[in-house]
């Protein structure tokens, strides 16, 4: 089992962070180890002073595909979940200051908290999933999968053209505005259409 992470792929995001908008999907990769499950809190790691939330909708893959053409991406995801890509941005900026690979600010164990449950993609539109980040109580990001700049049916057909997608993989599918940094103690709580599917403390 594999994660896939696409970046840059909301345009508030993208011009928070004096990103050029993309023209194709970018994606990199996390190892299961990153998966952080149950409600789990994260343990602020002791390499990094600014790890940064950053919500996401997350679809998980159904069937083995390669080569997969837009129209009929549909078929090779069943589900929709919410998750939480952590980012050591203070490793990651000297990451791209020296032109390397962002690895350790990205897939750093337990840097991809996900929800409780995921939700049948049958029976939602697709189109019109709303989701948000509540922070210490306060809501700090909302998203539309509306908003995407690649929709989860291109992003599907274009990361295939490069990597197997295999039974259980799960796509984190980029981030609205509005990421920021975490502390001790704070308490995220994410949604779906107002259902609260993951919690985690931070410690």
């Amino acid at each position: 089992m594999k994660i896939i992470c696409v970046g840059r792929n909301y345009i508030d995001h993208a011009t928070e962070l004096n990103n050029p908008i993309p023209s194709v999907p970018i994606f990199f990769l996390k190892p299961e180890t990153a998966l952080l499950r149950k409600n789990k809190p994260f343990f602020y790691p002791d390499f990094s002073k600014n790890i940064h939330f950053e919500v996401e909708l997350v679809y998980r893959i159904c069937r083995v595909g390669k080569n997969i053409s837009e129209r009929f991406a549909h078929r090779y995801y069943d589900a929709v979940g919410i998750g939480i890509d952590f980012t050591a941005r203070d490793l990651q900026e000297q990451c791209k200051t020296n032109g390397l690979p962002w690895e350790i600010a990205k897939a750093f164990d337990n840097s991809a908290p996900i929800g409780n449950k995921f939700l049948d993609i049958s029976e939602i539109d697709k189109n019109n999933i709303s989701f948000k980040l509540v922070k210490n109580g306060n809501i700090v990001q909302q998203g539309n999968s509306s908003d995407m700049i690649f929709n989860i049916d291109q992003i599907i057909s274009y990361v295939s053209k490069f990597v197997m997608l295999k039974i259980g993989d799960l796509i984190f599918s980029g981030t609205p505005a509005g990421v920021g940094s975490i502390e001790i103690g704070d308490i995220l709580k994410a949604y779906i259409n107002e259902e609260l599917l993951l919690t985690t403390k931070i410690l």
